[in-house]
């Protein structure tokens, strides 16, 4: 597969996502997730929970870039999170972030999401091309 050039983990309290949207009335949910994010969370089982798991994916995948290149300007609402047809989580990135993968030498973010209880988590493999 390759060399592991970053990883990033963060861990999301639901109920902060959820008390997030209902102060900030949508605007947080609004300019934080893609279009297709939101498309999914709709048809979540626990809308909040799912928002929560892609919101520690873009904190997951910024660590992974930024703890390991430092002069990378980065902004993680550019980090899509799309749901495989086996209901596993996938990195999707715009070309922007393409671009800035392709910089630092890497392929590929692998991306893994858990959720118990309140609390929603994710880590981010930022994978080096060979």
């Amino acid at each position: 597969m390759g060399n592991v050039l970053g990883v990033g983990i963060d861990l999301v309290s639901i109920s902060e996502i959820r008390d997030l949207d209902e102060r900030t009335k949508g605007a947080f949910v609004q300019q934080t997730y893609t279009s297709k994010e939101l498309e999914d969370a709709v048809g979540a089982s626990n809308y909040y929970e799912f928002l929560a798991g892609r919101f520690a994916v873009k904190e997951a995948v910024y660590k992974a870039i930024c703890g390991s290149f430092l002069d990378v300007n980065f902004d993680f609402r550019n980090v899509e999170t799309i749901k495989q047809p086996n209901g596993g989580p996938r990195f999707s990135a715009n070309i922007e972030l393409l671009n800035i993968l392709k910089i630092i030498g890497a392929e590929d973010v692998l991306v893994s999401i858990s959720n118990q209880g309140d609390f929603a988590i994710a880590i981010a493999q930022l994978i080096k091309k060979e």
